[in-house]
């Protein structure tokens, strides 16, 4: 899959249904930055929008992917097989993104520990309390990754 292949076909066939960005990008319900995106290479639409994409563009699944419209090839796959594959990569990309969170955040508890038996002299302290603050910065960081990775998998992203 050539990312900027299927970004040059996007680009023409969003000209040639005389669509500027912004209006391609308000009829899928995202902005248009994110189909300039798309038209340069920089990403690829999401999944939970790609059947409406290629339906605002009149053209199929094989067709968006292979970044070039052409009757005469023979495809092994269809339009659900592919779906099928974005959404099982893009449930894998959320759970490892829940792991992390929680990796993190037991990190975070660790340092919590450790800073707790650190004490005594100035320094200890000095550090205990540094350590603290990492530790804190660690269970907000895994905390947001544990539901950022809930909300994408409850938009379907």
């Amino acid at each position: 899959m050539d990312q900027i292949a299927i970004g040059k076909f996007i680009l023409k066939k969003r000209k040639e249904q005389n669509f500027t960005q912004e209006q391609l990008a308000e009829r899928l319900g995202v902005s248009n930055k994110t189909v300039s995106k798309w038209e340069t290479g920089k990403c690829m639409p999401d999944y939970s929008i790609i059947e409406s994409l290629c339906r605002e563009l009149n053209i199929t699944l094989a067709e968006l992917f292979d970044g070039k419209e052409d009757e005469n090839i023979i495809r092994t796959y269809d339009s659900q097989q592919i779906l099928k594959m974005m959404k099982e990569a893009q449930e894998l990309k959320n759970k490892k993104l829940m792991l992390i969170g929680i990796v993190v955040s037991l990190f975070g508890i660790v340092f919590i520990i450790f800073s707790r038996l650190i004490g005594g002299t100035d320094i200890q302290e000095m550090i205990s309390g540094f350590t603290f603050g990492i530790s804190f910065l660690l269970m907000l960081l895994g905390i947001i990754l544990i539901i950022r990775s809930k909300c994408r998998r409850g938009k379907g992203l």
